[in-house]
């Protein structure tokens, strides 16, 4: 009893510095609001709102079915420029796309050959430029192939072609997007709050106070886990039910308690690699380093931004003992597919097997730091 007493009573000394730690403080609140709507508005990585000009020298229906086929949210509406400005306009930056149909486009598609469209890309803009440069050939294919339809006699296929959006019928970026955020930062806030926890009592000299008190290593771990992680867990999930569900309005399939304890397993693991760390570091600027070092992998290689199956097969071998990978699998499992626990037990198996190795590393590596601090 006297055991559970200390880690509650250290543990609730955690949250009263942390209470004090203004920038902390702030860091907390600005990961779970403004970095989850911005993740989700901004939209990363995909088109949206990208400016156009069109050039149309044909001025025929077609050309007016292709110019009136850029819209929101993927474009802004359709600025008409001449020929001669459209050289002019790109150099300023006006336009990340400037489309060129040619005299006589719709006569000689009608007549069977293959007239070309010029498309001007500012490729300075390297997320919208190539991401853009896709659906301009799309959107002007399938405009070209509607419209001959009308006018040739085409054969039916044998097969039709039935696509089914799950999950996401109308791809929407914000549900991606804003779930990701979240998980992302509930993994970098789990280090960051449990290392800076153990450098700050170094820097503060209350690392000596905790030595010649009647506590051990491991009451002193636990109670730094149990306190940071109760923080992320709290705020996480105030995120998911205010910023996400209530200002986002993005619908969340599966049961959120069950996700929740996904995300305390994780942070059981989590936050025994933020106390790895700060043994190794001697200050904040120095764990700052390292959190570049694994933070990013840890992230990048997780599945959560690309498929691990694209990844070599060593890397995703590796990533097999992080924790990242089977939080990412599954969160995306319950909060986009509405899986249960049925489906995503091994998962939460492999996580508690997980952390209490990163747990038990941990813990070695304190009361080694420790040891050398008596």
């Amino acid at each position: 009893m006297r055991g559970l007493r200390n880690i509650w009573n250290l543990g609730i000394k955690e949250l009263r510095s942390l209470l004090g730690d203004k920038a902390m403080l702030t860091l907390i609140i600005f990961a779970f609001t403004v970095s989850v709507y911005s993740s989700a508005t901004v939209m990363p990585g995909s088109l949206h709102l990208a400016p156009i000009a069109i050039s149309d020298l044909d001025q025929s229906p077609l050309s007016s079915r292709i110019s009136n086929s850029f819209y929101r949210p993927w474009f802004l509406p359709p600025e008409q420029i001449s020929a001669d400005e459209m050289d002019a306009w790109l150099d300023a930056g006006r336009y990340t796309f400037a489309v060129s149909i040619p005299p006589g486009f719709q006569r000689d598609v009608l007549a069977g050959r293959q007239p070309e469209i010029q498309v001007n890309v500012d490729a300075t803009r390297m997320s919208q430029a190539f991401t853009g440069n896709g659906y301009i050939q799309n959107i002007i294919t399938g405009e070209v192939n509607s419209f001959v339809a009308r006018y040739r006699d085409s054969s039916p296929l044998p097969v039709e072609l039935a696509v089914r959006m799950r999950f996401n019928p109308n791809l929407e970026q914000e549900r991606f997007g804003a779930v990701m955020a979240i998980i992302n930062n509930i993994t970098m806030l789990a280090i960051v709050l449990t290392g800076s926890a153990l450098i700050r009592e170094r820097e503060h000299g209350t690392i000596e106070h905790l030595l010649v008190m009647p506590v051990t290593p491991f009451e002193i771990m636990l109670a730094k886990i149990w306190s940071m992680g109760l923080v992320v867990l709290v705020v996480s999930g105030l995120s998911l039910m205010l910023v996400v569900q209530g200002v986002l309005q993005v619908p969340v399939e599966g049961s959120v308690p069950l996700f929740m304890l996904g995300v305390a397993l994780s942070l059981f693991a989590t936050t025994s690699i933020g106390i790895f760390m700060g043994t190794l570091a001697r200050s904040m600027p120095q764990l700052g380093l390292l959190m570049i070092l694994v933070l990013l992998p840890l992230q990048m290689l997780s599945g959560g931004s690309t498929p691990r199956e694209s990844m070599p097969q060593a890397v995703q071998d590796i990533m097999l003992t992080m924790p990242t990978t089977h939080f990412v699998s599954l969160a995306q499992a319950i909060l986009y597919r509405g899986a249960d626990l049925a489906i995503v037990w091994p998962q939460f198996l492999t996580l508690l097997a997980i952390g209490a190795a990163f747990f038990s590393i941990a813990l070695l590596r304190f009361r080694k730091t420790i040891g050398e601090m008596a």
